[in-house]
């Protein structure tokens, strides 16, 4: 009998190991594909971002990490779905600054501390670029013509309440109106000055890039306080004597702020290290878009609100 149960209790025992095994197995992370929310569609500078860092993801995360566009609403939509799933860290999603300065604007009821970011992968400051056969040659010309015949002078940008928005208004209180032209789609956006629908396009070097090394767009004024370096010879909107260089274009991975710290350091130092690697040094190099250190998830969520904050300043200035 005792025989019997000693049998019995080692039986039931083992069974109670076996069926421990998956529960702990599940316990690492990631054991399965992590779905990446791209708040854009394809051929933006956000998608391009979202592509690149799922494929170095997957390689030292060592799952797939597929890639979903969902966009709509100045990226709103995107994050709707990514805050409608579990915050088990396998949903994760692209957030920029575009998208933050449209909560300052009132559009959608997101706000940062609803996400966990887990590091700032792209920095680049905004700079007004037109057709290189444009009749403007430098940015004074530009402003001389707008503050001749106010309004004339149509600019493509990404939306209402946008920093891109932000920066026309200001000019606009100094005198130099000009008249907002929004895109939803990015690649109507970028065509719009060549196809003469607009004068010039607000935006980043790096999402017309293209057309830079084409020739067929030149700048004429990075809006920041410091030379862009691979522009050197264009000016700042400083040294011009406008001070509107701090709202930089920015595009982070974040996910729900429910997700576990755990997750979050693990997801943060897999992004980090992406950033550290030659193949991601070449894309950012390429799109003029290398942030100059890396950011723990807290360091990334107090340049996130502080940048929301800049933008709710400057609307509340304009209105």
């Amino acid at each position: 009998m005792k025989r019997h149960h000693f049998a019995m209790a080692f039986m039931a025992g083992s069974a109670l190991g076996l069926t421990a095994l998956p529960a702990l197995a599940q316990d690492k992370y990631p054991n399965r594909p992590i779905e990446l929310v791209v708040t854009f569609g394809p051929g933006g500078g956000a998608d391009t971002m979202g592509r690149k860092m799922s494929q170095l993801l997957e390689k030292s995360m060592g799952v797939p990490v597929p890639v979903s566009n969902v966009s709509g609403a100045s990226g709103n939509a995107g994050l709707s779905k990514l805050l409608s799933a579990p915050a088990d860290g396998y949903t994760a999603g692209t957030l920029i600054a575009l998208t933050v300065s449209s909560w300052a604007a009132g559009l959608g009821t997101s706000k940062p501390s609803d996400f966990a970011i887990a590091a700032i992968v792209q920095d680049s400051p905004s700079m007004l670029f037109v057709p290189n056969d444009s009749v403007h040659k430098t940015f004074k010309d530009f402003l001389s013509y707008a503050q001749k015949k106010p309004g004339a002078l149509k600019i493509a940008t990404s939306g209402y309440g946008t920093q891109d928005d932000i920066t026309l208004k200001y000019f606009a209180s100094k005198g130099y109106k000009t008249t907002n032209v929004p895109f939803e789609k990015p690649a109507e956006r970028y065509a719009s000055p060549l196809g003469r629908h607009t004068d010039a396009i607000y935006e980043e070097p790096g999402d017309v890039g293209p057309f830079l090394k084409s020739g067929k767009m030149r700048p004429l004024v990075v809006f920041s306080d410091t030379r862009h370096p691979a522009f050197p010879e264009v000016p700042t909107s400083k040294e011009l004597g406008f001070e509107i260089g701090d709202l930089p274009n920015f595009r982070a991975i974040a996910v729900s702020a429910k997700t576990p710290p755990e997750l979050l350091k693990t997801l943060s130092s897999a992004v980090n290290a992406a950033l550290a690697t030659p193949e991601w040094k070449a894309v950012c190099a390429d799109t003029y878009t290398c942030v100059s250190r890396s950011y723990t998830p807290a360091e990334a969520q107090t340049y996130v609100a502080g940048f929301q904050t800049k933008v709710s300043e400057y609307l509340k200035a304009f209105k």
